[in-house]
């Protein structure tokens, strides 16, 4: 068994309608009153497919009406015929969890800081902000995904390491689009010496895409593409229930970040695609995936796997998926990520105490306990027949 050190969880500048949380209107005590008689309720892991959710675009909310109305699917059949503004307060308090007032001022600028990016910067590529699918991804992820089964998936897609995906995804002129726009949009940042706020605590070059109005866009890769994929493998992590994300790139090379130290992502998954340019190391190392308990522990030589980028090329891994990235030696690395967060999963994972199902550390503490179980049996039948325990 070996060890990289502590593993750090990597925290980044959320997009505004990723960051769950926010005021509303509702009825005030009364419905707090009333919310307060299903505090015992948890959310469903799985969504209700046949409950027609409301919808909450007239209720005052830092975060995207969407969320509220795919979260709608995952209460309690109990509650799914009452008012709407009890099914709202009841999912505010929950996600406010996640966003305490402290958090929600800094929301507050960030939505500022936006709105004076979009009034100020003018887009070099405007094609790469309305996507269209045909010329943003190469024809076999794109067939595949059309298909949308495992089967077409598993045609594209190989897994090196358990639980670690790679496939080819972007167009080469898509990629070379998406580095101009980011170079434009610093140089932008540099001539009217504005500040740019970086991905997030680890990197100090970059830069938040979802700032500059590529949200949409980002919206739509995370709905049309990374979720089907996310529903197929990693259902037991939220998979299935992404209801927001958190979209950047981050570079590599001399004047810039050189490596990232070892850390788990903000994410239950997480999309790398390598833009470009020309550049020598940079490999991503992963060393097995653990829950919040485990996350320093020690890793088995079975999880253990070094990934070379290539440009145009996803790799699709769980966010709790331990890993860091070797010292870029020569040239310039550019990656686009996706962190893509459940709200739903976050929420069930805070009643959950066994995460065997993902977490190899449990898996294996388990596994310890199984086989420590089998043997006081053995010893205590061989003890009433008589005969001797080796």
């Amino acid at each position: 068994m070996s060890s990289e050190g502590p593993a750090e969880r990597r925290e980044g500048s959320h997009k505004t309608t990723a960051a769950p949380g926010g005021g509303g209107e509702g009825n005030g005590a009364a419905s707090a009153v009333r919310v307060g008689n299903f505090s015992d309720r948890r959310l469903r892991l799985n969504p209700n497919k046949d409950h027609k959710p409301e919808s909450y675009a007239d209720v005052r909310s830092d975060l995207d009406p969407g969320i509220y109305s795919a979260l709608e699917r995952h209460l309690p059949p109990s509650m799914l015929e009452l008012p709407k503004d009890v099914k709202f307060q009841f999912m505010r308090e929950i996600l406010s969890k996640y966003l305490p007032e402290g958090e929600r001022n800094r929301v507050q600028k960030h939505k500022e800081y936006r709105q004076k990016i979009s009034e100020k910067y003018k887009p070099l590529h405007k094609e790469i902000y309305n996507m269209h699918p045909s010329s943003f991804f190469v024809p076999s992820f794109l067939e595949a995904i059309n298909e949308n089964t495992e089967e077409s998936f598993r045609s594209i897609i190989s897994e090196p390491s358990p639980g670690i995906y790679t496939f080819q995804m972007l167009q080469p002129k898509i990629c070379d689009m998406l580095l101009s726009e980011v170079e434009n949009f610093e140089n932008w940042v540099h001539e009217a010496r504005f500040r740019i706020m970086r991905p997030n605590t680890m990197n100090k070059y970059g830069a938040v895409l979802d700032d500059f109005g590529l949200e949409p866009m980002l919206d739509k890769l995370t709905d049309e593409f990374v979720c089907p994929l996310s529903k197929v493998f990693f259902n037991n992590v939220g998979g299935s229930s992404l209801d927001s994300h958190h979209g950047f790139v981050v570079e590599y090379g001399q004047n810039r970040d050189l490596e990232l130290g070892f850390h788990v992502d903000d994410s239950e998954v997480t999309l790398n695609v390598c833009l470009g340019k020309q550049f020598t190391g940079g490999e991503l190392f992963f060393r097995g995936v653990r829950c919040d308990r485990h996350v320093n522990s020690e890793y088995q030589p079975e999880e253990s796997y070094d990934y070379s980028h290539v440009p145009g090329q996803a790799v699709l891994h769980r966010g709790r998926h331990r890993h860091g990235a070797r010292a870029t030696t020569s040239g310039h690395r550019v990656n686009l990520l996706m962190w893509c967060r459940s709200s739903v999963f976050r929420e069930i994972k805070k009643y959950q105490k066994d995460f065997s199902s993902w977490c190899g550390e449990c898996l294996r503490e388990k596994k310890e306990r199984q086989r420590q179980a089998v043997n006081a049996m053995r010893k205590e039948l061989f003890k009433k027949e008589g005969e001797p325990v080796n």
